[in-house]
């Protein structure tokens, strides 16, 4: 029997990074008795391996609980999201399924600059909002601080905040009250067309295609034919359920309910995120909103070391893009390396798990090429091309305007720290737009950079400079003219594909100087002198050599004729002319990642 939609609650909790989120998810199971002292651990909603292994939430995970108030039983529909820039969209997504957020801020480290993202994201979803200072149980905490931020900078009344801690568990029946008492009930009849999200889905290898859904309106039954509106395609339910944390059976969702259906669909291209399931019998006007499709920013060559993972690379790529529909995969081939994948991520860290995930848990050894951003070219005829791919720049002669992603990035660091972070903003090409203080000892810094500045290192080198006190968010601002270019690089005179970049005109010199000594240290040496070179179109800016391996081939030649070893001698020359012709470099993967450390060396 479906819930009564008045008593029910779709909330998130929402933060920055390490704020305690999964620990006050935790938290609220056992309290409700969803889960036992035993089951108690540590992020158990974090169930992918390399979650349990860095600490940190990737996936948004829901789960349903019931909780006793004033005599009545509510269910209250918790879900679970990563606290990183990078999967910002998962937190997009989540928001769309609830009508109120938690918003935790630690009691020490304040406001951050995912906590500032994350409030806007839920106040322009019109998403309720209840302020929660996490870890008051700290020996060290700057409350009245804290909630001043809370105020200022997000503009929330701070006398609403409830005081939490969620390691051991002070304040969490609060948090439960406050729930009911001020997050709103779904609206949405019964009895009215079904409407239900789709706002995630996984690939399970015994059942197939699991979807997980938010029903807006009317009720969906086991055994029942649903139609999805946009791909127009047809599902039998052979299974739904709720997740309580673990998957539930039950007989039917309604109006406002969160739970998953399996139809027995193997086709991993039936189901998109955003979708909405309808009764073919009785359509609704018009879909859900949706999603807006997430852009890609990164993106880098994935090749399998084995040829014959290739079709194995493709089928496992195919089931995370159901899982994150963020992360986008094209097949391309390198003449370095043979056969691969183009894949789109948004951002560093979401490539570093994609990647983690393929060789963990699939098991497939990979080679991966250096990460580049996305850029726009704009071509004499008046065409637009987006290009992701370094070896995709046209011909110079082509080329009208050549343009970057530009980002507004927002940084909260110690005020004491600004003068080091404005020269490195200065030294990316960064445009200052704006200081403002926080409090007495901490400021937001607002700076306009090109993606590809901060994408590589800029998070590492802003924890550096601030000591692992400064955050960073972005958003993303549109495509700028800049003065740019295509580097080739050069190895034995053959251009090698997968190690070209696109550099600011300004920075190619330098940027190639840097790149070609990595180069050196990394290719071992061979039989051969290999020349590197960075080149400009036809023009060399920078060159290293690698020296041929020394065989001192005289060795048994004890005295006599000096002929004997001239005749070795130039034997071993005309060897040496030809593997020069014919022999081949092998380029280790260490290399295809020099182009990072360049851009960090410099």
């Amino acid at each position: 029997m479906a819930t009564e939609p008045r008593l029910i609650r779709n909330f998130s909790i929402v933060a920055h990074i390490d704020h305690g989120k999964s620990t006050l998810a935790d938290q609220l199971l056992l309290q409700t008795g969803a889960i036992t002292q035993r089951e108690f651990k540590a992020q158990i909603l974090d169930d992918l391996q390399i979650e349990k292994e860095r600490g940190i939430t990737v996936k948004a995970r829901t789960v349903v609980i019931y909780y006793e108030y004033k005599g009545e039983k509510y269910e209250l529909n918790l879900i679970d999201t990563p606290g990183h820039v990078d999967f910002h969209y998962e937190v997009s997504r989540s928001l769309a399924a609830c009508e109120g957020a938690l918003l935790l801020v630690d009691a020490f480290q304040g406001v951050q600059a995912q906590t500032v993202a994350n409030a806007y994201a839920s106040i322009n979803a019109n998403l309720t909002i209840i302020p929660v200072v996490n870890k008051i149980d700290l020996p060290v905490t700057r409350i009245d601080e804290v909630l001043e931020e809370v105020e200022t900078v997000i503009g929330l009344d701070p006398s609403d905040a409830l005081m939490v801690s969620a390691k051991t568990g002070i304040g969490v029946k609060e948090v439960l009250d406050a729930i009911v008492e001020r997050i709103p009930p779904p609206d949405g009849l019964a009895d009215g067309p079904l409407k239900a999200l789709v706002f995630d889905s996984k690939y399970d290898h015994y059942r197939g295609v699991v979807t997980y859904v938010r029903v807006v309106q009317g009720t969906i039954e086991k055994g029942q034919t649903v139609v999805l509106m946009r791909g127009g395609t047809k599902l039998d339910i052979i299974d739904i359920g709720q997740f309580t944390p673990h998957m539930k059976a039950v007989k039917s969702l309604g109006p406002g309910q969160v739970g998953y259906l399996v139809s027995g669909a193997k086709e991993l291209d039936n189901v998109h995120v955003g979708d909405t399931i309808a009764n073919p019998r009785n359509l609704p006007e018009a879909p859900l909103p949706g999603y807006q499709k997430p852009q890609q920013m990164v993106f880098c060559g994935m090749y399998p070391i084995e040829a014959t993972d290739f079709e194995k690379l493709r089928d496992e790529l195919s089931k995370l893009s159901l899982n994150d529909a963020s992360f986008s995969f094209v097949p391309e081939t390198s003449d370095a390396l043979g056969f691969g994948f183009r894949c789109g991520f948004l951002g560093m860290l979401h490539m570093e798990i994609i990647q983690q995930r393929l060789e963990q848990e699939f098991n497939i050894d990979l080679l991966q090429t250096a990460p580049n951003v996305t850029y726009q070219i704009l071509e004499q005829n008046g065409n637009i091309v987006l290009i992701d791919n370094p070896q995709d720049v046209p011909d110079a002669s082509r080329i009208k305007e050549f343009r970057e992603p530009v980002v507004l990035v927002t940084f909260i660091l110690p005020a004491e720290n600004i003068g080091t972070m404005m020269q490195l903003c200065a030294d990316r090409r960064g445009i200052y737009k704006n200081t403002e203080y926080l409090g007495t000892n901490r400021a937001q810094l607002i700076y306009e950079l090109p993606l590809a500045e901060i994408v590589y290192d800029m998070y590492d080198r802003l924890k550096s400079a601030t000591r692992g006190y400064g955050t960073m968010d972005y958003e993303i601002l549109g495509f700028r003219s800049a003065d740019l270019v295509k580097m080739d690089i050069l190895v034995k005179s053959e251009k090698v594909d997968a190690l070209s970049t696109i550099v600011h005109r300004s920075q190619s010199e330098r940027r190639g100087r840097a790149l070609v000594k990595r180069l050196k240290e990394e290719i071992s040496k061979h039989q051969f002198e290999i020349p590197i070179q960075a080149a400009i179109g036809g023009k060399i800016i920078a060159r290293e050599t690698i020296k041929a391996l020394k065989k001192n081939v005289t060795a048994k030649c004890y005295g006599g004729d000096i002929t004997r070893k001239r005749k070795l001698w130039e034997k071993q020359k005309e060897g040496k002319k030809r593997l020069k012709q014919f022999g081949q470099v092998e380029i280790p993967q260490k290399a295809f990642l020099a182009v990072l450390d360049a851009t960090k060396d410099e």
